[in-house]
């Protein structure tokens, strides 16, 4: 793919990083990725996806933005109240970058459609709130061979993982929560977020997108950054592969 002159001024900032570069760019310029969830985590990821140059970007989310969404959801402004989530990004990312082409898909993800809806994508960032969209979008990439980027926040602490658990020796996202993880009835809503701090985990969730489509720099896959911004602590830990996981060990065994 070669590049018009005004996508080689846009995207100079890439160019010239030898890790990208003209490759690199094309690259992003024809991925497609999904983005699950338009939500603290999905605003972010999706304006610096659409500024870096991603040609496609699939986001689902059922949701209409609502006030309270305001305090973190930079995507979205108040006269977005009571419009769809998943089209008002469409919007501000073709206001953003022309070269990123947004798809709206206003439904909720589960597990009888998420084979489907993630279906030829490169890459999948799964921003939801829920423990129970984050396994069926988790199993879907994994049967499908997807790598996946999760995010999620509380309060002051987020995290994210990379996960392809198809390959021998690598955890998928359910080899780290199991089956029925944590406490269905705590979210953000009950217990509160720090904006900014979506912006911070939501911006790091897409430099991973980023760094699996080009690639470069050292991979997290496997691994699970945990960031307690009230404390200002780092730290980063290796996520052993269950041997008994239902989703993805059967899959390396046969590989």
């Amino acid at each position: 793919m070669s590049l018009t002159d005004a996508q080689i001024e846009r995207y100079q900032r890439h160019l010239l990083l030898k890790e990208i570069g003209g490759a690199g760019q094309a690259r992003l310029l024809s991925a497609q990725v999904v983005v699950i969830g338009a939500g603290g985590i999905g605003c972010p990821a999706i304006a610096y996806l659409a500024a870096a140059g991603v040609g496609t970007i699939r986001v689902i989310d059922p949701d209409q933005v609502s006030l309270s969404n305001l305090q973190r959801q930079i995507l979205f402004g108040t006269h977005d109240v009571g419009a769809p989530k998943a089209e008002v990004a469409r919007d501000a990312v073709a206001r953003l970058n022309p070269d990123c082409h947004l798809i709206p898909i206003n439904m909720r993800i589960d597990a009888g459609n998420a084979a489907v809806l993630l279906r030829d994508a490169d890459i999948v960032l799964d921003g939801c709130d829920n423990f129970p969209t984050r396994l069926a979008v988790s199993d879907a990439a994994t049967h499908l061979r997807v790598p996946l980027v999760s995010a999620a926040v509380g309060q002051f602490e987020g995290q994210i993982g990379v996960w392809r658990g198809w390959e021998a020796g690598q955890p998928c996202y359910r080899c780290l929560v199991g089956d029925a993880p944590g406490d269905g009835t705590r979210d953000c809503a009950s217990e509160g977020v720090l904006g900014a701090l979506t912006g911070v985990i939501g911006a790091m969730a897409a430099l991973e997108v980023i760094r699996a489509l080009v690639p470069f720099g050292e991979s997290m896959t496997g691994g699970l950054l945990v960031a307690d911004l009230l404390a200002q602590r780092y730290r980063s830990m290796h996520v052993p592969k269950d041997a008994s996981c239902p989703a993805c060990a059967v899959m390396t065994a046969d590989a």
